[in-house]
């Protein structure tokens, strides 16, 4: 039998997602809302963020673009990225955003895949993104200039604001209205997901999904806290999560305007400076990947900031242990709360309910209206304790993968389960992520999570930061870690030294029999996801400058 939501299932709208952020017959706030961290005059209120999306969207009309393309964005972060999301969604278009770290081949990748016909580029990266422009074969004219100041034209580009009409010509411009149908068919986003294998791929994300999901990840925000969404007390967050990913759009563009939260914008994340910003903005909560809650814990930069407002700190994108998840709370005398979720599931589908005090390591309960079952190799579903493949349904389910009817197969069965990949377990209908599927390192027969070896190795402390993989050596699969040292001790401790802290934390089989490399940084997307493709491919290379052989190391 599938697992169910313990919670009611809440009725969520079926509309265009601007209906939902902005009801009709309301007047939008003119309380500033998107703000600049560096410059916090330079900022955007609902009304005005509106306006111009709304210029977006007329604007994008007089050019020719159609509903239904995709215009994509290649940016860092800055306050105009929610007006140009927000209005190129809510004219049903269709928003892709690309990483600002891609090469010119990854963004002929994505250009050609979205089949995007405009692209907003910054400045900074409007090279890279005029040559992918180029190779992908789109037309001359098609990128423009996009920051959250006006830019002279260069290089042959105009700035965006070129072909916006006038803010009294938006003023009577309305987004169109979606019927229930096409609030579940028509969409919104096209965000990438990092995938295991291949290159990235395409998640299609409808009006409805975003809606679903911003309705359950506000439910289980507040569910055992005493106030709701209504009667909470001051909010404000810190917005530093990329927002061509889908963790910094529901938070950073389409949660902050739906309970009205001020969100301090990071044009680019530098840790002393983003301890800087909760100290003087007195930032209540934190959304963030496990990488900041090392730094939080690691680094010594942590000691000089006033740090106590911050109430809340949700996890998510990968696993946390539960000894760096509590070392944190007691540092900060604060609530931390870890969520499960992926590209293809919106943003989240379990949560740890706000105001539950958790040190287990739990990612959660499933958000109302969500069903999961846990399945073996077979597709049969497991005993009840042990370890399954996380499926998971409900109304936040994307439609599927953009233009891979095959991916999507593989992904989605025709009634709507999703095959996640993870590997969880769950008791009395709370979850725990042991590990990716194809992540697992198979020692002798018996499973070994990457996650947990990771997990151990931070538990000691010279390491700042590290990643385990899988090496294939005489014939075998043993695991291999990628360590990270901090400063003061590089040069003094030794791969001796982990094993013998690995020795007395974890079984036989666990051991890092495939050896440790010390290394200056472990690979990782902006999201906070290790780049475990990386990680295999230098593991590969390892084995075979080793010759195959393993290690003689003393464990």
């Amino acid at each position: 039998m599938p697992f169910s939501s313990p919670f009611p299932n809440l009725d969520i709208p079926k509309c265009n997602l601007l209906d939902y952020l902005f009801p009709k017959g309301q007047l939008p706030s003119d309380t500033p809302i998107w703000i600049d961290a560096k410059d916090t005059n330079h900022h955007l209120t609902p009304k005005a963020l509106l306006q111009w999306a709304k210029r977006l969207a007329l604007g994008l009309d007089r050019l020719g673009s159609k509903s239904g393309e995709v215009v994509m964005i290649h940016t860092p972060n800055h306050i105009f990225v929610p007006v140009a999301y927000l209005g190129i969604v809510g004219s049903k278009r269709i928003f892709s955003g690309a990483n600002p770290a891609y090469t010119v081949s990854e963004m002929v990748h994505q250009i050609s895949n979205t089949q995007s016909q405009y692209i907003l580029a910054h400045p900074s990266l409007a090279k890279t993104t005029i040559a992918a422009a180029r190779q992908a074969g789109l037309p001359e004219g098609r990128v423009f200039l996009f920051s959250d100041m006006p830019n002279p034209s260069s290089g042959g580009l105009q700035d965006w604001r070129s072909f916006l009409p006038s803010p009294t010509e938006a003023d009577a411009y309305s987004f169109p209205e979606l019927a229930p149908e096409e609030s579940t068919s028509t969409t919104a986003t096209v965000n990438y997901s990092s995938g295991t294998t291949g290159l990235p791929k395409g998640v299609e994300v409808s009006h409805h999904n975003l809606i679903a999901n911003l309705d359950q990840t506000i439910y289980m925000r507040y569910l055992k806290k005493p106030w709701n969404a209504d009667t909470r007390p001051r909010e404000v967050w810190i917005g530093f999560l990329p927002l061509y990913h889908a963790y910094g759009q529901l938070y950073t563009i389409a949660m902050a305007q739906k309970l009205q939260i001020p969100c301090y914008i990071m044009k680019q994340f530098q840790y002393e400076e983003f301890l800087r910003v909760i100290e003087t903005h007195k930032v209540t909560h934190l959304q963030v990947a496990p990488p900041i809650m090392v730094m939080l814990s690691k680094r010594p930069e942590t000691a000089k900031y006033d740090l106590s407002s911050v109430t809340d700190i949700l996890c998510g994108a990968a696993p946390l242990s539960k000894e760096l998840q509590n070392e944190i709370s007691r540092k900060l005398n604060c609530e931390i709360l870890q969520g499960w979720g992926m590209t293809e599931v919106t943003c989240g589908a379990i949560h740890v309910p706000g105001g539950t005090i958790d040190d287990s390591g739990s990612v959660g309960q499933l958000d109302p209206n969500c069903e999961c079952m846990l399945l073996d190799d077979d597709g049969k579903e497991v005993a009840p304790g042990a370890p399954g493949e996380l499926h998971v349904r409900g109304p936040n389910i994307c439609i599927g993968y953009w233009r891979n009817p095959h991916a999507t197969k593989e992904s989605l069965s025709p009634d709507g389960w999703l095959k996640t990949g993870d590997i969880a377990v769950v008791k009395d209908g709370w979850f725990w992520i042991v590990d990716r599927k194809k992540e697992l390192i198979k020692v002798n027969a018996l499973q070994v999570a990457p996650a947990e070896l990771e997990a151990v190795l931070l538990e000691y402390d010279p390491i700042a930061d590290a990643a385990a993989v899988g090496i294939t050596l005489d014939g075998q699969e043993w695991p291999r870690a990628y360590v990270h040292l901090k400063d003061e001790f590089k040069g003094k401790i030794t791969e001796n030294d982990i094993h013998a802290h690995m020795k007395v934390k974890v079984a036989k089989h666990k051991q890092l029999v495939g050896g440790i490399v010390f290394v200056d940084e472990v690979p990782k997307l902006q999201s906070g996801k290790i780049m475990r493709k990386v990680l295999k491919e230098w593991a590969k290379k390892d084995a075979e400058a080793m010759g195959g052989q393993k290690p003689k190391a003393k464990l």
